[in-house]
């Protein structure tokens, strides 16, 4: 049993290494912005920095005392917090009003713009599988390998992306209407993906399959027949008296959300996020908006580092020999060019120049924070071992500094006024170009 004493060091142990996150995360957000960077880059440099790619290297074994394996459970818990409450509101900022007027376009562009990286993912999978195939002595199943890399491969960040189009002035364009819509049917996409490949590893056989799928639907017409009107109703009764919970009740209905989901076989994430895609969007729901939504965002946003440091305990450069540099670099390539290139052509194809396809490209290329949750559960699940992840994680920083600079240097010249007739039936609404957070 433990003692008081040993209780209590894990207690101060871990608000010490707390504190030592926040600073570091705060340090190299600031340096970020300074940059003209999304402060998830910092946080995300934060966390690797903190960890046995850099800390590591210095006498003292420092990320064995900073964060020992006795507090980093502990640690685990608070990141899975912070991450679920952000995936809660990345659910609730989605709004499927982003596609009205443009479906066939975009939906066209989408189409394409998925497809290919996600060739190229499955491509990828069978170059590297006879290296990683084995993890913790467990041989992976080339399925469940090739559509958790196509998954990971063609994602796109969304709340990064939105604060670059907002920094650049890009929300009164079609550029950004149409790469905001993209996104968000990415994000759409890969969580159901993910959720595929959560369900086919975890089951033990095919009728355990089929029962995680079953309970999935299930959880999915609960939630939209029952809990989506039952929140509309309690948020059209709201008073202002009530402001207080209100963020209680929305963080204590993700949290559920998430555990019934996590039961089911699904991931926590997929319920989280869902239990955001049901909460009440009208603007008679103000009062919902600024007494929940705001809080929790800002709450996610306090936890989130500690996610970024548990992740960045994970990632060992030092880890990667001659051929994990290479299949490093070969991952960077294919991510980029499956999509770069498949936005490029789909857009050139539907009516877009060429100077504005290349813009949208950039953009999709961003992975940001969606990138690193995806690759946490691949790692969480024993489909990636170290190195790959490593690799992965260096994709996903790499293509999110890329984008900022090239998009500046892009857009010298004036920005494409919104989307004429022909490609679009007119702006996108206001509330599907907002930002959840600046990250």
């Amino acid at each position: 049993m433990m003692s008081a004493a040993h209780t209590e060091w894990i207690t101060l142990t871990s608000l010490g290494g707390i504190a030592l996150v926040l600073v570091v995360g705060a340090l190299l957000a600031a340096l970020a912005r300074r940059l003209r960077q999304p402060t998830v880059i910092g946080e995300i440099v934060a966390g690797i920095c903190l960890g046995p790619s850099l800390l590591g290297l210095l006498p003292g074994n420092l990320p064995e005392r900073c964060f020992p394996p006795e507090v980093r459970p502990h640690l685990h818990v608070v990141a899975q917090v912070g991450l679920l409450l952000f995936m809660f509101t990345i659910g609730w900022h989605f709004d499927h009003r982003a596609l009205h007027g443009r479906r066939r376009a975009t939906g066209t562009i989408w189409l394409s713009a998925a497809a290919l990286p996600m060739a190229l993912g499955f491509a990828l999978a069978a170059l590297l599988y006879g290296s990683y195939r084995t993890v913790d002595g467990e041989q992976i199943a080339f399925p469940h390998f090739a559509l958790f890399l196509g998954t990971a491969i063609s994602i796109a960040a969304f709340p990064v992306l939105a604060r670059i189009i907002n920094d650049k002035q890009l929300h009164h364009t079609r550029i950004g209407h149409t790469a905001l819509a993209l996104a968000a049917l990415d994000d759409v996409l890969a969580w159901c993906l993910l959720a595929v490949v959560v369900a086919l590893v975890t089951a033990s056989g095919a009728g355990t399959f089929v029962g995680v799928v079953g309970w999935g639907v299930v959880y999915v017409a609960v939630m939209l027949a029952v809990v989506r009107p039952l929140l509309a109703a309690m948020a059209a009764r709201a008073s202002t008296a009530a402001a207080q919970v209100l963020p209680m009740l929305a963080a204590a209905g993700a949290l559920t959300s998430a555990y019934v989901t996590s039961h089911i076989g699904l991931h926590a994430i997929f319920g989280a996020f869902f239990f955001g895609l049901v909460m009440p969007r009208s603007e008679q729901q103000e009062l919902l908006r600024q007494s929940a939504l705001i809080p929790i965002e800002h709450t996610s946003r306090l936890l989130l580092p500690v996610f970024f440091v548990v992740t960045g305990l994970s990632v060992d450069l030092t880890s990667l020999t001659a051929d994990g540099a290479l299949h490093m670099l070969l991952i960077i390539v294919v991510a980029c060019s499956g999509k770069l290139g498949g936005v490029l052509v789909s857009a050139r194809l539907n009516g877009m120049s060429w100077r504005e396809s290349y813009q949208l490209g950039l953009l999709m290329n961003t992975r940001g924070l969606t990138e690193l949750v995806i690759l946490n559960v691949g790692l969480g699940i024993g489909l990636l071992s170290t190195e790959l992840f490593t690799a992965m994680v260096m994709m996903a920083l790499v293509t999110t500094v890329m984008t900022s600079p090239l998009l500046s240097r892009a857009l010298r010249r004036p920005a494409t006024p919104a989307a004429p007739p022909e490609y679009g039936q007119g702006p996108a609404p206001a509330a599907a170009v907002t930002s959840p957070g600046p990250r």
